[in-house]
C-alpha cells in the first residue's frame, strides 16, 4: 500500500475509533455495550483461532525445545554424574565392608594361634622370579619382613615369603607345585607332607601307610625347625579323597585348602611365632551335627577294633566247659550217688571230714592182713 494522504487519514480514523471503543468499554464496566459484539466475534473467530493455534503449536514447541535443549542436556549430564558418584560410593562401601571382615577374621586367626603378624595387601600377582603361583605384597624389610616367614589370612595358610625388598615382598603360594609343607591330622596326629598341584587342591603324602583317614578330616601345619619357614597350627585344609592303593610305603590323600588363592586381598606375615604349639585350636569349630556324626564314627571304629581283638584270642583248652562225668563234680568232689577222690562213699563219712589222718578208711579192720598188705 502506497503511503498517501488518504491512507494516513484512514489510519488516524481507525486509531481514533479504537480509542473511543476502548473508552466506552472501560466506562461501561460489567454492563459494557460492547459485550454483545465481543461475544459474537468470539463465536465467529474462536474456531478459526483454535485451528491456527493447532497448526502453529508444533512449530512453536519445536522452537521452544531447541531453545531448552541446552539446559536439558546440562541437567541430564548432571544427573548422570550424580548417579555415577552414587554407584562409586556404594561400591566403595561394599569393598570397605569386605576388607573390614577380612581383617577381623585374620586377627581372630592370629589371636587363636598367638601369632604376631604384620598386615599387608596383595598388590600384584606373578613375579619376575618365574614362580607360577606368587603374589607381591606391600610390606618388606622396613616392616620387619624377612625371607622364609609364614603368610596366612583369616582362612588359613597362604604361603611363605621367598624374596624381600625394602617395601615389598614376594610370597610363594601354597598351591604352587614347588611348595611343600609338613602337616598333621587333627585327631589321629598322623604326619605328612603337602605339595601344591597348581590348582585348587593339595596332595598330601602321609608317612603311615596304614593311617586311618576319611573325607572331611582336617589338617594343620606341623611346624619347622626354629619356626621357619612355617609356624605350627596354621589351618591347611580338609581331606576330599583318599587313595586306597595298597603296597605303597605312604598313603596319598587330596586336600581342599581353606584359602582361595584367586581371591587374595589382605594377608598377614607371621613375624613372631607362638610361645606354645597351638595344636588344633586355630581350626574353626565344627557344626554340632557334624561333630556328633564324627563321634559316632569314632565309636564304630573302636567297636570294630574290639571285635577284631576278640576274634584273635586263642581257643579255650580242650575239655574246658564240658560237663563232668556222672557222679563227679567239676572240682573233684562228690556228686549225688558217686564216690570221693579217695574211694570212699558219702555214706561212710556222714560228717564229710574224710578218713582220719594216717588211718584206714572206716569199716576196715587194722589187723586184717588183707587190708594192710
Amino acid at each position: 500500500m502506497r503511503d498517501t494522504r488518504e491512507s494516513r487519514l484512514l489510519l488516524i480514523l481507525l486509531v481514533s475509533i479504537a480509542f473511543a471503543l476502548i473508552s466506552v468499554d472501560i466506562r461501561g464496566g460489567d454492563n459494557s455495550p460492547l459485550d454483545g459484539p465481543r461475544q459474537a466475534a468470539a463465536s465467529l473467530f474462536g474456531p478459526v483461532e483454535e485451528g491456527v493455534a493447532g497448526a502453529v503449536d508444533p512449530v512453536a514447541n519445536a522452537i521452544s525445545a531447541v531453545r531448552e535443549s541446552g539446559d536439558r542436556h546440562d541437567r541430564i549430564s548432571e544427573l548422570e554424574r550424580e548417579n555415577a558418584e552414587l554407584r562409586q560410593q556404594l561400591g566403595s562401601d561394599a569393598h570397605r565392608d569386605s576388607r573390614i571382615e577380612q581383617l577381623d577374621e585374620m586377627l581372630q586367626t592370629a589371636g587363636a594361634g598367638q601369632y604376631g603378624i604384620v598386615g599387608a595387601q596383595v598388590i600384584a600377582i606373578g613375579a619376575a622370579q618365574g614362580f607360577s603361583w606368587t603374589v607381591t605384597i606391600d610390606a618388606g624389610t622396613e616392616d620387619g619382613i624377612t625371607r622364609d616367614m609364614t603368610v596366612l589370612n583369616g582362612d588359613g595358610l597362604v604361603g611363605r615369603v621367598t624374596t624381600v625388598g625394602s617395601g615389598t615382598a614376594t610370597v610363594l603360594l601354597a598351591n604352587d607345585p614347588g611348595f611343600t609343607v609338613g602337616t598333621r591330622l587333627e585327631d589321629s596326629e598322623e604326619l605328612g607332607f603337602a605339595t601344591g598341584r597348581g590348582d585348587n587342591e593339595l596332595e598330601v603324602q602321609l608317612l603311615n601307610q596304614q593311617a586311618r583317614v576319611e573325607e572331611g578330616d582336617r589338617m594343620v601345619t606341623f611346624g619347622s625347625d626354629d619356626n621357619r619357614p612355617f609356624v605350627p597350627g596354621v589351618p591347611v585344609g580338609e581331606v576330599v579323597s583318599v587313595d586306597r592303593t595298597a603296597g605303597d610305603l605312604t598313603r596319598t590323600v587330596r586336600v581342599r585348602p581353606y584359602v582361595s588363592f584367586t581371591q587374595l586381598d589382605l594377608v598377614g606375615v607371621v613375624v613372631e611365632p607362638p610361645r606354645d604349639n597351638p595344636r588344633d585350636s586355630v581350626l574353626p569349630p565344627r557344626p554340632a551335627d557334624e561333630e556328633e556324626e564324627r563321634e559316632r564314627d569314632r565309636e564304630a571304629d573302636r567297636d570294630r577294633g574290639a571285635d577284631e581283638g576278640e576274634d584273635g584270642e586263642e581257643d579255650a583248652p580242650a575239655g574246658e566247659g564240658e560237663e563232668p562225668p556222672a557222679g563227679e563234680s567239676p572240682d573233684g568232689g562228690t556228686a549225688p550217688g558217686g564216690v570221693t577222690a579217695d574211694g570212699t562213699r558219702p555214706e561212710d563219712d556222714p560228717d564229710g571230714d574224710g578218713p582220719p589222718a594216717g588211718g584206714p578208711p572206716p569199716g576196715q579192720d587194722e589187723a586184717d592182713p588183707a587190708t594192710t598188705e
